[in-house]
């Protein structure tokens, strides 16, 4: 038992010995702009924009192009939710507004199509070995991030759902520490998703 202990904190040792400092970068940021985009502070945006930028070299080396064009995507959206939660600020707080089920359907198929159409782009197109894994978890982030720079509750439920899809495919690729992060990025999700609705239900009052 202590044997298997031993070999067990050596394999983790291992990894997080190969894992390169752009992956610690996008990371530390990372959590630190989920964690302050939980809490609604306009900062989670500049720190976002170092952590995409990690992260788009990371995925790069990964070969998991979807995610890596992803990154400049999360770029544009990390200084217009920066302008747009500012200006919002100046006039009156942004208030959290919620989706009609008019508009979770579009939702949904808006995922649907883009990861279709991203998978047999990835897998026509590039050399990874992921094509539709990468290209659902792209769309589905698309997505969420369009809902969170407009402060729209559910934007918190695609998170806590493309967290947990991205573990298995970090563990896949060999980036274990993007993976352990991810999954504390479902409790923080979880935890954003709470405290949003507690202030979305307090405006009603």
């Amino acid at each position: 038992m202590l044997l298997l202990e031993n070999s067990f904190f050596e394999l983790i040792v291992d990894q997080f010995s190969h894992t390169t400092w752009a992956e610690w970068l996008g990371v530390i940021t990372g959590f630190t702009c989920i964690y302050l985009a939980a809490k609604e502070n306009v900062y989670n945006w500049p720190v976002s924009i170092i952590s995409v930028i990690a992260y788009a070299w990371v995925f790069f080396t990964a070969k998991m192009y979807g995610d890596m064009a992803l990154q400049f995507y999360f770029l544009f959206t990390a200084f217009y939710g920066w302008y747009f939660w500012i200006r919002k600020k100046e006039s009156s707080n942004k208030q959290i507004s919620v989706l009609t089920q008019r508009q979770w359907l579009m939702t949904i198929f808006a995922v649907a199509t883009l990861s279709v159409a991203l998978g047999f782009f990835l897998n026509r197109f590039t050399d990874t070995d992921v094509p539709f894994a990468d290209g659902f978890c792209t769309a589905l982030s698309f997505v969420a991030q369009v809902l969170l720079t407009r402060k729209v509750l559910q934007n918190w439920i695609l998170w806590i759902i493309v967290d947990i899809c991205y573990i298995p495919l970090y563990i896949y690729k060999q980036l274990n520490l993007s993976a352990i992060f991810y999954a504390f990025l479902v409790a923080l999700a979880l935890k954003g998703y709470l405290d949003w609705r507690k202030t979305y239900r307090e405006q009603a009052y």
